[in-house]
């Protein structure tokens, strides 16, 4: 039955009757989709030119995507199209490491590197023109880095987790505490706004890693500091969850939840205390239940979505 679908789906693909495709994977129970036919799903989205949704399709089956290079290639074309370039060039990078030379993916990366030297160009124009507000306010704030409004600083977000950016020997500091390295994506994106609660909270699941959950929800991302209770090292920070909530050894919590019982948190099991930590979701109430998210911390970043599945665009944040 599968294979008859597979041959299906991809008689429907050279006949271009891609909406064909969509509906018919749709209509599959998400936790009955493998890696293929998600792959089926997100190319048909790509072709739909539905760019936004493909990704989030894509980034649910990341942790086997690892090492085929059609799926890196796929993700980077939908990023390419949403003109997120650092994401895209990323990805076909990947790709070509995995399959080298392929035409088409060289192919992209050209245009992708063209593309990002033409902004790089007129940021240069930009910031070589002098402006009034530079002289008349204050140095740089996290709104004017921050332009996609990632942040929710409401008046509560701000006085429970916001700090102060982080000098290094702060940093420092913490990562002594915590007995673990954390990773440079994270450091760079609490040096230009440490610690609040995100607009975009939501991040899909794995397939493959599924049960009851298709994904998962933040309600504050802790920033690097003792100040705050919810900080790393905080009174509520990652040493008090951990312990107080009995959850597993395996490195730093990064996130909280709605739910008190679950966590997101750095896994440094494969990569060792001072290596690139993988990311996952551990829910106490289904006996500590660990839930793979994403490879590191920037692609959870940049997989988070908002309440209407938008991911954030986060060029030059992280």
């Amino acid at each position: 039955m599968r294979d008859d679908l597979l041959v299906q789906l991809q008689e429907w693909h050279e006949e271009d009757e891609f909406q064909e495709i969509v509906d018919a994977i749709q209509a599959i129970p998400v936790e009955e989709r493998d890696y293929e036919l998600v792959n089926h799903l997100g190319r048909a989205l790509n072709n739909l030119e539905r760019y936004e949704e493909a990704v989030e399709q894509f980034l649910t089956v990341a942790k086997e995507g690892t090492g085929d290079p059609l799926w890196h290639y796929r993700i980077g074309l939908a990023y390419y199209y949403l003109e997120q370039y650092a994401h895209a060039l990323q990805a076909f990078e990947r790709a070509d490491q995995l399959e080298p030379d392929d035409e088409d993916t060289l192919e992209f990366l050209e245009w992708i590197r063209s593309k990002m030297e033409e902004e790089e160009s007129v940021e240069k124009l930009v910031d070589n023109v002098p402006s009034v507000s530079e002289v008349s306010t204050p140095p740089f704030s996290v709104s004017q880095l921050e332009p996609t409004g990632f942040w929710n600083d409401s008046a509560e977000a701000v006085d429970q987790y916001v700090l102060a950016p982080p000098t290094d020997e702060q940093v420092e500091s913490v990562e002594e505490q915590l007995v673990f390295k954390l990773p440079t994506s994270y450091i760079n994106m609490m040096k230009l706004h440490n610690g609040g609660v995100p607009h975009y909270r939501h991040f899909p699941v794995s397939q493959a890693e599924a049960a009851k959950k298709v994904r998962i929800e933040v309600a504050g991302i802790l920033g690097i500091g003792r100040e705050k209770a919810h900080s790393l090292g905080g009174e509520a920070g990652s040493r008090f969850i951990i312990e107080q909530g009995g959850y597993p050894e395996i490195g730093v919590v990064i996130c909280e939840c709605p739910s008190d019982s679950e966590v997101v948190m750095l896994d440094y099991r494969e990569s060792g205390n001072a290596g690139e930590p993988e990311v996952v979701h551990v829910d106490k109430k289904e006996s500590y239940k660990i839930t793979w998210l994403a490879p590191n911390f920037e692609t959870f970043i940049q997989g988070l979505l908002n309440e209407e599945n938008q991911p954030a665009n986060l060029e030059g944040s992280l």
